[in-house]
């Protein structure tokens, strides 16, 4: 019996805050072959960090079968997170940073930490708001959905 070979996705992420914490919002899109599509959500009052890892969660979430995945973001936290060993370690302490204090977003880390027993994911960072064209895209989904939040809220534009 052979293995069947793992689809090969490419994700990009991002999150934005208006105010930190404030309003936030989180965009991402997947490509598999000639397949793209863009995901995005808002969440009322939270952080940009948060709103980094949800877009990683939101998108890895959206895939049905186990993928080797490269994601791209442009949040250190997010990335070092897996290049650092930093989840690892967290989980190896019983959800405390180095320093004893409890890991914020814990929650999300969770979420992540059993999508990567699914997937194998590589991530790479990319410099935000430069030439990544799939970041960049992300970015606007992410003030986008922002937008749409006030907007249904009827909450004026910072």
């Amino acid at each position: 019996m052979t293995d069947t070979p793992r689809k090969k996705v490419v994700i990009y992420t991002d999150g934005a805050c208006s105010g930190n914490p404030g309003p936030g919002g989180w965009g991402a899109i997947l490509e598999y072959g000639a397949h793209r599509k863009e995901i995005s959500g808002s969440m009322p009052m939270t952080t940009n960090n948060r709103m980094e890892v949800l877009a990683a969660v939101s998108a890895l979430g959206e895939l049905k079968v186990p993928c080797d995945v490269t994601l791209y973001s442009d949040s250190t936290y997010l990335v070092k997170a897996f290049q650092d060993h930093w989840l690892d370690n967290w989980i190896r302490r019983g959800w405390k940073k180095a320093d004893g204090k409890p890991v914020e977003n814990q929650d999300l880390w969770f979420s992540m930490s059993l999508l990567m027993k699914k997937h194998n994911v590589r991530f790479v960072w990319v410099k935000g708001h430069a030439t990544n064209p799939g970041n960049n895209r992300c970015d606007e989904l992410a003030r986008e959905a922002i937008a749409e939040f006030r907007r249904m809220n009827g909450l004026e534009e910072k």
